[in-house]
């Protein structure tokens, strides 16, 4: 098993998904790709929050999402700014109750909210994830 906090041994995206053990990992990261015709980039995060490595989304720039990996789930950040914040706002009553809650729990910091889902299923959180990622994409 990989150590993920090991910065001198940078994993593959393969490694990574066996840690994390749920095939909706690579599901996740191959909408991205396919979608956005982006390719991952595997980083080391020393903040101390999140110390370790990490799998990260970028197009034309922007940062699109950042998946830490875990065992049996993975979380993906996504950062509403001030010019998305509108567009993800008229969408949240058609969202899950639980991203309304990780919404409205997430302290808005510098006009930016950086959102933290846990996705380990398929389900209207995961959609609601990939909807978040499209209006950041498009603003």
């Amino acid at each position: 098993m990989i150590d993920l906090r090991d910065k001198n041994s940078c994993p593959t995206m393969e490694e990574i998904s066996e840690y994390v053990r749920n095939p909706l990992f690579m599901q996740f990261c191959l909408q991205i790709r396919e979608r956005y015709q982006c390719q991952e980039k595997i980083e080391y995060s020393a903040c101390s929050m999140e110390k370790g490595w990490n799998v990260k989304f970028k197009k034309a720039g922007k940062a699109l999402c950042t998946i830490y990996p875990r065992e049996g789930y993975f979380t993906v950040m996504i950062v509403v700014a001030a010019k998305q914040k509108a567009s993800v706002e008229a969408m949240l009553p058609d969202c899950t109750a639980q991203l309304q809650t990780i919404y409205h729990q997430t302290r808005e910091w510098n006009g930016q909210r950086w959102l933290m889902v846990d996705l380990e299923d398929s389900d209207g959180l995961y959609t609601d994830t990939l909807r978040i990622i499209e209006i950041r994409r498009n603003s």
